[in-house]
């Protein structure tokens, strides 16, 4: 576009509205907005929408059968006052999130900054090392195998060989051993989406970036590191930290199949537990609602601080 066309279109632009102008542009780009005019709807229908109705509903007793009934705030007010399976749920989801999260998420860029130094045959072969363990679906068989209760369980039979216990240690019964060993577990299985996102922003940065940092003085490759592969990929990033915040928060799957549901004493009891729990078995969908809300609210609070965080990269 010429300078002097650009001149035209900001006088223009000055002699309308706001709308004016939008409506005019997306008239002209009409073509644009068709394409994308599906992912426009599918994403209203099945995200926004839910959203927006879990928000009003939270606010009801809704329980699917009766006309809901507007509370306004008794169910929160339960859910943080009242109920004190809640609050244990939020404290071992924050525990997990805070060690999960973050360990998962530096290990996933870590593994995929060493997978991208090797060459191009080895590099496809470590990478398919490191993901299998997020896509295997036998891979809570194996850890479960390892610390079996029984004297057939690899852990307990090697402890017992060795003379440092006297019987066998019921790990996923135990409230001192369920949490770590699902944290353990979850932290094997992190290698999923995110790190493949980082192999792909790492092959996409232009070689030459890095000889005229060498030229400017950078020095090792930490420095390297920090100042120009870490800002040259903000977008995988980005993305990384969304997924990993998304899995952390959502790590119910790993106690399920481990520990059983509920595990013993709630010691493992975490928010997605108690969202289905009330949604899934008990049917008061408005309670569970304000559940879901408090969850969508936590998680939003994490990525603005993530995206805080990783805006800071380079500085």
């Amino acid at each position: 576009m010429s300078q002097k066309t650009a001149t035209k279109k900001a006088v223009a632009r000055k002699d309308m509205t706001r709308l004016q102008w939008t409506w005019k542009e997306m008239k002209r780009n009409w073509v644009a907005y068709l394409m994308i005019a599906p992912f426009c709807l599918v994403f209203t229908l099945f995200t926004m929408a839910p959203v927006i109705v879990s928000i009003i509903m939270s606010f009801t007793d809704f329980n699917m059968i009766q006309v809901p009934n507007f509370l306004f705030l008794d169910n929160y007010i339960r859910l943080f006052l009242d109920d004190d399976i809640f609050l244990l749920a939020v404290k071992n989801t924050l525990i997990f999130a805070i060690i999960v999260g973050p360990v998962s998420y530096l290990m996933s860029l870590m593994v995929a900054w060493f997978i991208n130094e090797l060459g191009p045959r080895i590099r496809a072969i470590v990478t398919l090392i490191f993901y299998a363990p997020s896509i295997a679906g036998q891979v809570y068989l194996i850890w479960g195998t390892l610390f079996s209760g029984d004297s057939y369980g690899w852990v307990n039979a090697t402890l017992l060989d060795l003379g440092l216990i006297a019987k066998e240690i019921q790990f996923f019964e135990d409230k001192k051993y369920v949490m770590p060993l699902c944290i353990v577990v979850a932290l094997w299985t992190s290698l999923g989406t995110s790190f493949l996102s980082f192999i792909a922003g790492l092959q996409g940065i232009d070689r030459s970036m890095y000889e005229a940092a060498a030229v400017d003085g950078i020095r090792n490759r930490w420095q390297e590191l920090w100042y120009v592969t870490l800002p040259s990929m903000k977008p995988q990033l980005m993305f990384g930290a969304i997924m990993a915040i998304t899995s952390s928060f959502g790590f119910g799957g790993v106690v399920d199949a481990l520990a059983g549901n509920p595990s013993v004493d709630y010691c493992a009891w975490t928010i997605m537990h108690h969202l289905n729990d009330y949604l899934g078995a008990r049917f008061e969908v408005g309670y569970g609602s304000a559940i879901a809300v408090v969850l969508f609210a936590i998680m939003i609070g994490a990525n603005m601080l993530v995206k805080k965080m990783l805006s800071k990269v380079g500085q």
